[in-house]
């Protein structure tokens, strides 16, 4: 009978967390890629914009002098400035609580055992597919003065042609409204997972304690949307506040300054007035604002959703 015997090799004193450590760094070396994309295409980018904010540079010309602070001071003294700021803020907010409200009863509508209810998912989230220049494009014929469809429809009900596009404030709320409505898909669908997610024993305790269906919106359907409710504005209010296409298409900030927004006047400072150094100003500003909001309105929604678990 033939004796097996075993020989157990122990790591030597010390060595026993070797493996993992390595194993560990292993791991940490997949994030190279990443982090190097994001330096090249995000880091970078954002740097050089803040040097070149720091120079009179005017796009084309290699030639560029230091001049410090000058660009930033300049943006408080620039009423058109100023405007497309106003205007920058007025395209987030209204976009964001317009795509809300029909975003939410989109999905409460379509969340319903309804026949169809999938293909009208479909053409709902079907314009966020559509290139925003393509569809400020429909809708600027749809609004053009001479051959417009709406302009056509006024005439055939009796009323005049109205220049639609012509008046600042009109533009203003034209432009929120067509920004919401390609884009509105996707706070639909937001919600959609979120009401998906809510446990319906809930809403059956409700029904056996007598609740109505408003009562149950404001204490169940409300409350467990919070988290929709977060991912959804901040989407919104980042896409508002850094809104161009639709701007361009539409009325190329006109008329005048008055319909511009921080985006635009970047672009017609960069290419139009061949103010590169003046843009990348406004791009850092425009980039401090957003981000700032950013945080401010995430932070205060998730500690409201703290406070109601």
């Amino acid at each position: 009978m033939t004796t097996t015997v075993r020989t157990v090799h122990r790591p030597k004193r010390g060595t026993e967390g070797l493996v993992p450590r390595f194993a560990s760094r292993g791991l940490n070396l997949l994030y190279l890629p990443a982090l190097a994309v994001l330096g090249v295409f995000m880091l970078w980018p954002l740097l050089n914009g803040v040097l070149l904010s720091l120079t009179n540079w005017d796009g084309y010309s290699p030639d560029r002098s230091f001049v410090g602070a000058t660009n930033y001071l300049r943006l408080f003294e620039d009423p058109n400035f100023r405007t497309a700021l106003g205007n920058t803020f007025l395209y987030g907010v209204g976009s964001t609580v317009l795509q809300q409200v029909i975003g939410l009863g989109l999905a409460l509508a379509l969340d319903r055992h309804v026949r169809g209810r999938g293909v009208a998912r479909a053409i709902i989230y079907l314009p966020v597919l559509v290139s925003p220049i393509v569809m400020g494009t429909m809708y600027y014929l749809f609004l053009a003065y001479n051959g417009g469809g709406l302009n056509d429809l006024v005439i055939a009900l009796g009323g005049e042609r109205t220049a639609w596009l012509s008046d600042s404030g009109t533009a203003i709320a034209l432009i929120v409204v067509v920004n919401s409505l390609q884009f509105v898909g996707i706070s639909m669908v937001i919600y959609l997972a979120g009401l998906q997610s809510i446990p319906t024993m809930y809403y059956e305790a409700a029904r056996l304690d007598g609740a109505g269906a408003a009562q149950s919106f404001r204490s169940i359907t409300l409350p467990m949307l919070q988290p929709a409710f977060a991912t959804s504005i901040v989407l919104n209010l980042i896409g508002g506040m850094k809104l161009f296409d639709v701007i361009q298409v539409l009325t190329a900030g006109g008329p005048g300054y008055s319909t511009n927004s921080v985006s635009t006047l970047i672009a017609k400072m960069y290419f139009g007035s061949q103010r590169a150094g003046y843009a990348s100003a406004m791009g850092v500003v425009l980039f401090l604002i957003i981000a700032v909001f950013t945080l401010v309105l995430n932070t205060a929604l998730n500690r409201r959703r703290l406070e109601q678990l």
